[in-house]
């Protein structure tokens, strides 16, 4: 099964409780792309960078499994920067800095092989990036999942609800449901959430877990797996996104029970993620760790009576 994933490739400076990490490897694409190579090959990515990106970084993802036509080399321009500090308890952070740069003109373009995709992830970008890359689509995929954010909400939340009525799965945090539904209940932001388009909704709660929702009432709710060190937060939204996303495309299934197996991938991959700085702790994983690390979560929310 074929999978786009669009987003971000990018720097990032990172400042937490356990040390700082300068100028390394980010962006949604990155870890959305090597999330889910461990569930299906290719990922055809679609961002951009500029020439100071690493080329050795480029053929990481190559050999990872990523399809690198639809990524846009820049050679004059700088890449998308970001810099950010953790809080004491890793939940809340503090933005520093944020250099568009390349994004700043990004035009998305799909090349032919990708406009038949089976199944599209679509990053945290502008709703406007995100309806080019849905206009370029010859076919409507199986499945298509979205990741906003609440900035999106305030300055182009017209343009995010087109978006909308064109995805399956939105993926958004307890904050942001609240904001785009006007509701506090999680279930009551979920019903409304669910006319607007999407046939799932799942609810990022961070250590708390996530929750999903679908336009028959069911719901589902997987625990966040208790680490001993939370190194680095960064990514581990977008590391959920590429191991859900990843897990559906390889068992091709939309399915509800389906979908609560992807969470619990999903999640799993996320705490690979925060378990080290930047994308290492996404880096040099196997099938063996991978299934532990589902088992350990499938015993969080297995209990017979």
């Amino acid at each position: 099964m074929s999978l786009l994933a669009v987003g971000t490739i990018a720097f990032d400076d990172i400042e937490t409780p356990y040390g700082r990490a300068e100028k390394v490897v980010g962006g949604a694409c990155t870890y959305i792309s090597l999330a889910a190579s461990y569930f299906v090959k290719p990922i055809q990515l679609v961002s951009v960078v500029g020439g100071d990106f690493p080329a050795e970084m480029l053929d990481q993802l190559q050999r990872q499994g990523a399809d690198l036509e639809g990524v846009q080399i820049k050679p004059t321009e700088k890449s998308f920067f970001w810099a950010g500090r953790y809080h004491a308890d890793m939940n809340g952070r503090d933005t520093l800095d944020t250099q568009l740069n390349v994004l700043a003109t990004f035009d998305p373009i799909l090349p032919p092989a990708y406009r038949k995709a089976n199944y599209l992830m679509l990053g945290n970008l502008t709703p406007q990036v995100q309806l080019q890359v849905l206009d370029q689509l010859e076919e409507r995929p199986k499945l298509v999942i979205l990741d906003t954010m609440n900035f999106w909400m305030n300055i182009a939340l017209e343009d995010l609800k087109k978006v909308l009525q064109r995805i399956d799965v939105l993926t958004i945090n307890d904050e942001e449901a609240r904001q785009l539904s006007g509701e506090r209940s999680l279930v009551k932001a979920a019903e409304v959430i669910l006319t607007m388009g999407p046939r799932y909704l799942i609810v990022k709660k961070g250590e708390h877990g996530a929750l999903l929702f679908d336009t028959k009432g069911e719901m589902f709710f997987a625990p966040a797996l208790p680490l001993a060190e939370v190194v680095d937060p960064t990514g581990a939204g977008d590391s959920f996104a590429g191991g859900l996303v990843g897990w559906i495309a390889k068992t091709n299934d939309t399915s509800f029970e389906n979908m609560k197996r992807a969470v619990i991938c999903g999640s799993a991959m996320g705490s690979f993620c925060v378990e080290h700085f930047s994308i290492n702790g996404l880096l040099g994983l196997d099938e063996t760790d991978i299934q532990r690390r589902i088992k350990d979560f499938s015993k969080l929310v297995h209990v017979d009576f």
